[in-house]
């Protein structure tokens, strides 16, 4: 008996497949394809977490990890535009899923990024896919977040500096006054020179003006303008108090009148003065501040003889714009303050007017030898000019000494009035 080769197929396996065996070999085929996608899935993996991550301090994201060989899935786009013509249905676009392995999403768009998030931006360690943190980057944000709040601590509990007399070196006497005098002062660190008005405890209790100075230092500490003298900060001991003021070297207004030849100042030097003076009154009247003592001793000459208010002793902030006290220098009074009555800011436009004269004049226009013949004078509005000053100062000073205080000329209005503009231009 002979024997087979034991190397031949039997005819079953040789046999090409039936039509019923087709579906089960397919499967058996769909299988293997998974497996292998799986197999290359987790090579993939491998090489892109230790071969695709941008190296430490790099500013590239993570490379994303795809291969030709994987088919990709589909799925539908919900906002494809539609042709015209077409259905919904037919405008469904098949939308590529890379294969990628990193979970790393890159950032919606948004407004230019802070400090902290360019670094992390810069830095891929602080994503999931695995990266290599970057310590440089991290410290860098910290430096950075630590310096911004030391900053803002520092000028939040910055501590104000608490003034003292060691704190300065005092020099010659500018001037004197009721309640204490006036000193030229050198600060000692800054070598900055000031005026230090000193006044005393006992006196200003004696004559019960305790509120009036500390209205005086709370309206003036808060002023800024080139026409105001500035009051930079105040200190006090048992016996004193002291306050470092701006220092005019060119003294009182009322000075420099009286060292004209004549006693009086020219008509463009006047000018020049009475526009000063009204900006700075615009500024205290906008700020419901009356200032009630315009006179030439109040008013001070800094560098290049800029024009400064000064004492602000008789100012009053006052919102309601009606007041009752009687104050201020007997010749700079105005009617409503010597009958009696309540007064509001056009007190100053009065005094603007008085002043105008004596500049011009060299006396202010109702002085007389007893206040009640100042009086009489001032309810009459009873004053003459002499022939030497122009018709259009005149006027103006007649546009400001007017009985009833609501008709005075306004002090917008004053800055253009042809005197003015014709001596400042």
């Amino acid at each position: 008996m002979s024997h087979k080769p034991t190397s031949v197929l039997r005819a079953k396996e040789n046999a090409l497949p039936k039509q019923g065996d087709q579906q089960g070999r397919n499967a058996a085929a769909a299988i293997g394809l998974e497996q292998q996608k799986k197999y290359l899935l987790t090579k993939m993996n491998v090489q892109t977490t230790s071969e695709n991550l941008a190296p430490s301090g790099s500013k590239n994201y993570p490379t994303v990890a795809t291969t030709k060989n994987i088919a990709p899935t589909t799925t539908e786009h919900p906002i494809k535009r539609v042709p015209t013509g077409q259905s919904n249905k037919a405008a469904v676009v098949p939308k590529t899923q890379p294969m990628a392995t990193s979970t790393f999403r890159a950032p919606a768009k948004k407004s230019p990024p802070s400090t902290s998030q360019a670094i992390n931006k810069a830095n891929p360690s602080n994503n999931n896919a695995g990266a290599v943190a970057n310590p440089a980057a991290a410290t860098s944000e910290n430096t950075i977040n630590s310096t911004d709040n030391d900053k803002q601590k520092t000028d939040t509990q910055k501590p104000k500096k608490v003034w003292t007399l060691s704190h300065f070196d005092i020099g010659r006497l500018l001037g004197r006054g009721k309640f204490g005098n006036v000193y030229l002062a050198r600060e000692k660190e800054s070598q900055f020179v000031v005026a230090l008005k000193v006044l005393f405890k006992k006196q200003i209790g004696e004559n019960n003006v305790e509120h009036q100075v500390r209205r005086e230092i709370e309206i003036q500490s808060h002023l800024r303008h080139p026409h105001i003298l500035r009051l930079y900060a105040y200190f006090h001991d048992d016996v004193r108090i002291y306050l470092i003021l701006e220092y005019a070297p060119q003294g009182t207004l009322f000075n420099a009148l009286q060292a004209q030849p004549q006693k009086r100042f020219s008509e463009s030097q006047s000018a020049i003065y009475i526009k000063s003076l009204s900006s700075a009154l615009i500024y205290l009247h906008e700020r419901d501040i009356i200032h009630r003592d315009i006179k030439p001793e109040n008013l001070l000459l800094g560098h290049k003889g800029v024009l400064k208010i000064a004492d602000f002793g008789w100012s009053v902030h006052e919102p309601n714009s009606m007041r009752m006290t009687l104050c201020g220098t007997v010749d700079y009074l105005p009617p409503e303050m010597v009958q009696g009555k309540p007064h509001t800011k056009n007190v100053d436009l009065w005094s603007l007017g008085v002043l105008c004269y004596e500049l011009l004049v060299g006396r202010a226009p109702f002085f007389s030898n007893n206040y009640d013949e100042t009086y009489k004078k001032i309810l009459k509005v009873d004053y003459k000019l002499p022939d030497h000053i122009s018709k259009a100062a005149a006027h103006l000073i007649s546009k400001l000494l007017v009985l009833n205080p609501q008709h005075r000329l306004p002090l917008d209005q004053i800055i253009l009035h042809p005197w003015i503009v014709a001596h400042t231009q």
